[in-house]
């Protein structure tokens, strides 16, 4: 135990000095001690949690190499530049490279060169590459994104299947440890079932980060919204989510109309024009990426102020992979999901479009039904998210979603529950909201008249309501447990326990009167939140921009690999005179202050 003791004060020691943080974080702490402790290990932290720290740090000090599958080039890349920039002997093989410089990067590694080399799970799967893997030391396989290996999970990929075949056939069992962001109970199983995980160690942090304000708006006029918000937040980039390329595309128009700098991502673009578009907002030249979801997986971006999604997401697990994409630095940060009814068929036809086994397409509609109860429920969004991954919390009010900030009257609508509740019970629960919908209005439509619904008595019970008024409190009802739909592409809506108690008179509901926007918590969505600590001088921080800005040029490296947004919020309070004050600084460590840290610490001489 002795040794291991110095073992993680070895592992603290190379985390100052690359990565300029005085400890790791209660989650990594953990994972960090397995493996140093050469045990498997299953890692569950959030976007922006710092899974990558959790595989890096252990590799400097395991003898040979840490090879990390990882399923993106950009990510890669982005992981590689950081590695490389911070003095870590690092290297990825993909399909970008040429045959030559691949097997010099093979030699690099055979030569003890490298301490990780990132690779893609498609070549675990080709014969000769596996030749060369077993000639190397491999002392740990790191798999990053490793729920796409189940089928259950929101990102399922067969290539991920090779990992565990590729482990199985080296000449000695190196260490597996696998890392993501989102996962499912069943997901979770799935990962140490399929990557054959020995006795692994399981940690999971919380998915429920404290600066990023959650908000679910409806009724919005999306496009004017998305326009006007990105407009009063022109300073601070972000990244616009819709889910189809037509979509993409208006928004992009529209935004460069306005005289926002804004690129655009989607599949329906050519490779060079992706790279490009990605390139111009990793580098600060675009300010807004209005993109699908076929845009952002592994980009480590840390400096992304808020997420909009245009449209709601097909599940609970992409939502908060993309929506966790804001604030990966810590500071505060908006995630807002735009939501309409509409938004449920497009993620229905989506669903229809992709060919799959009967079973994946019924897991797809039960996913999808779930968001569809988070985008209606009252609760705090905060709890929600973590009562769909099965995490343990003791606060059900985060503070600052739209849901915790919501200040509109509660309004007793008991009578109105019990007339839908009667209706869906009359109507033999067989049907689905649309037509509960159109017999409480007391519509004559063609298919009312076919089931003979309009004799029954609550036909027209609710005709001073609209029925999209009606749709969306059934809708609601059904989020808060009163009432469940069946699986499928037709659900049926059904009533539930406490809709019993509702009839009976023993429980009343209450639902909120029309919305009123709120954006990250109480602060109006003109300005930015005000970032703690209150010292931060807007004027130096943005003056330290425009270093890092040129120090980043130089480099042909991103500016939030050479400091973070909050590492330069923090040294504009400080205002470091010396090199020891600089190196407290967290996120300058001790090979980047060498290599970077003197631009900024003159400055603070000469013009402080």
């Amino acid at each position: 135990m002795e040794m291991q003791g110095s073992l993680m004060e070895q592992a603290q020691a190379e985390l100052q000095k690359y990565y300029g943080y005085p400890d790791f974080r209660d989650g990594q702490k953990k994972i960090v001690n397995n493996l140093l402790e050469g045990r498997d290990t299953l890692g569950i932290l959030p976007t922006g949690g710092g899974k990558s720290i959790c595989y890096q740090v252990p590799a400097l000090l395991q003898p040979g190499l840490t090879l990390v599958v990882s399923p993106l080039i950009s990510l890669m890349k982005d992981q590689v530049d950081a590695l490389t920039t911070a003095g870590i002997p690092a290297a990825y093989i993909n399909s970008t490279l040429s045959g030559k410089e691949v097997n010099e990067r093979i030699r690099a590694a055979r030569r003890g060169d490298l301490k990780l080399l990132y690779v893609a799970p498609e070549r675990l799967e080709l014969d000769w590459f596996r030749l060369e893997m077993a000639g190397l030391n491999i002392s740990c396989v790191a798999v990053d994104e490793a729920h796409c290996v189940s089928q259950w999970g929101h990102d399922f990929r067969t290539s991920y299947l090779a990992v565990s075949p590729f482990v199985e056939q080296l000449p000695q069992r190196p260490i597996l440890a696998a890392f993501t962001a989102t996962a499912t109970p069943e997901v979770m199983e799935d990962m140490v079932r399929l990557l054959r995980l020995r006795e692994p160690g399981v940690f999971m942090t919380g998915l429920g980060r404290d600066n990023l304000a959650m908000s679910v708006l409806r009724g919005e006029n999306k496009r004017e919204f998305v326009l006007d918000y990105a407009a009063q937040h022109a300073h601070q980039p972000g990244i616009v989510y819709a889910a189809t390329r037509k979509e993409v595309d208006d928004l992009y128009q529209r935004l460069q109309a306005a005289g926002i700098t804004a690129g655009r991502y989607h599949a329906g673009m050519n490779d060079q024009e992706r790279a490009d578009s990605q390139e111009g907002f990793l580098y600060d030249d675009i300010r807004v990426m209005v993109a699908t979801n076929a845009f952002g997986m592994g980009i480590d971006k840390s400096n992304v102020r808020y997420v909009i999604h245009y449209n709601m997401p097909k599940n609970m697990e992409a939502y908060v992979q993309e929506a966790g994409r804001a604030g990966r630095d810590g500071e505060p940060s908006d995630c807002i999901l735009l939501f309409s009814a509409q938004d449920i068929m497009t993620q229905k036809f989506l669903i229809e479009q992709n060919p799959q086994d009967p079973e994946r397409k019924a897991n797809e509609y039960r996913k999808l039904q779930q968001m569809i109860e988070y985008c209606y429920t009252t609760r705090c969004l905060r709890s929600a998210q973590l009562d769909y991954f099965g995490e343990s919390h003791d606060d059900d009010h985060c503070g600052i979603c739209s849901s915790c900030t919501d200040e509109r009257e509660l309004v007793d609508i008991t009578v109105e529950a019990q007339k839908i509740f009667s209706c869906i019970h009359r109507m033999r629960e067989r049907y689905g909201v649309a037509l509960v919908s159109s017999v409480l209005k007391g519509s004559r439509n063609q298919k009312v008249l076919q089931y003979g619904f309009e004799q029954l008595p609550t036909h027209g019970a609710m005709s001073s309501r609209s029925e999209k008024e009606i749709t969306e409190i059934i809708n609601m009802l059904i989020s808060e447990g009163y009432l469940a739909l069946s699986e499928g592409q037709y659900p049926v809506v059904r009533l539930q326990p406490l809709a019993a108690e509702v009839l009976r008179g023993q429980r009343q509901v209450h639902q909120r009167v029309a919305r009123t926007l709120v954006t990250s918590g109480t602060r109006d969505r003109s300005r930015p939140r005000d970032t703690s600590p209150s010292a931060v001088n807007e004027t130096v921080f943005e003056q330290l921009r425009l270093i890092r800005r040129e120090l980043a040029g130089r480099e042909h490296v991103p500016s939030y690999i050479i400091f973070n947004d909050a590492t330069l919020r923090e040294m504009s309070v400080v205002c470091p005179q010396t090199e020891s004050e600089m190196l407290r600084v967290k996120g300058v460590g001790e090979v980047k202050y060498r290599k970077y840290g003197k631009a900024f610490l003159e400055f603070f001489q000469n013009d402080m």
